[in-house]
């Protein structure tokens, strides 16, 4: 009996060293360790009345992000778009009228500085009707900055407290920050001094790029779609009934001195993200 004993010790005294060797392997090898389960995004911070430290949390395995082209009219993938997980919009691109095109749901809404007076002019449908809406407000400091100088974030902080229950995030100083020298790493170029600004949709990319697993995009042109014979000539907003023809904004834009965006630039990068990330163009598709 002893002796079996003994050899019962003897097995398991063996054992030990290579079970801690083996979890250490696994915990090593995990692709998910629990630094990256976490769903929280700390570059987009929760305007609520007194906190300051609420971040967003939010993760999509697939994505719809829906761009505000004119290329969407007619293109007939509302009910598509719909059922992607998690659909995301920009500024104050309506759906209602536009179903059948560019759908009717939307998860995340990024909205500009600029945009704000529009979201507020009709903040009944924005803030109660679609009160299920994320929203993520980007802006320059002296706009949304929050020691009540800040006039665009005061607007918002209003509204936060008028509607408890509607998720408001604003893209933190640090989180611009980060994505200006995004945009000069990728260009060789300082935004700031080459007088441009980033664009809504270069906040929505890396704020997609965050959260999603898998990125589809609707109606984004690429970065020569412009330069082409056969390009098709749409507005530059599909709900916009001025016609500004989108090419022509594009190339304002990006050859103006001061204050424009450098749309063409910006689709030229999302063109090198999608080959590190899963992400496709649809309508017009890109030939990556």
């Amino acid at each position: 009996m002893k002796c079996l004993l003994h050899h019962w010790l003897c097995l398991i005294s063996l054992s030990l060293p290579l079970l801690f060797w083996f979890g250490y392997v696994i915990r090593r090898d995990d692709p998910t360790p629990a630094a990256l389960l976490s769903s929280e995004l700390r570059g987009y911070m929760r305007i609520k009345p007194g906190r300051r430290d609420q971040f967003l949390d939010k993760r999509c395995s697939q994505c719809a992000l829906v761009s505000s082209s004119g290329q969407m009219l007619g293109a007939g993938v509302g009910e598509e778009i719909d059922k992607i997980g998690c659909v995301i919009r920009m500024n104050n691109a309506p759906t209602q009228g536009f179903e059948r095109d560019v759908g009717g749901r939307t998860s995340v809404r990024v909205v500009s500085h600029t945009s704000v007076p529009l979201l507020v002019k009709n903040e009944h449908y924005y803030f109660q009707q679609s009160a299920n809406t994320t929203y993520v407000f980007w802006g320059p400091d002296r706009n949304m900055r929050q020691d009540g100088q800040g006039r665009v974030f005061n607007i918002l902080l209003k509204i936060a407290k008028k509607y408890p229950d509607v998720r408001i995030y604003a893209v933190t100083r640090e989180k611009i920050q980060y994505c200006d020298s995004v945009f000069q790493n990728e260009t060789g170029k300082n935004r700031m001094k080459t007088g441009a600004y980033l664009s809504t949709g270069f906040f929505t990319m890396i704020l997609a790029i965050e959260m999603c697993d898998n990125i589809h995009v609707y109606g984004m042109i690429e970065d020569n779609y412009c330069s082409r014979a056969n390009h098709s000539v749409v507005s530059y907003h599909y709900y916009e009934k001025n016609h500004v023809d989108e090419c022509r904004m594009y190339r304002v834009h990006e050859h103006t001195q001061r204050g424009g965006h450098r749309f063409i630039t910006e689709k030229a990068i999302y063109a090198k993200w999608a080959t590190r990330h899963k992400m496709e163009f649809k309508h017009p598709s890109w030939s990556l």
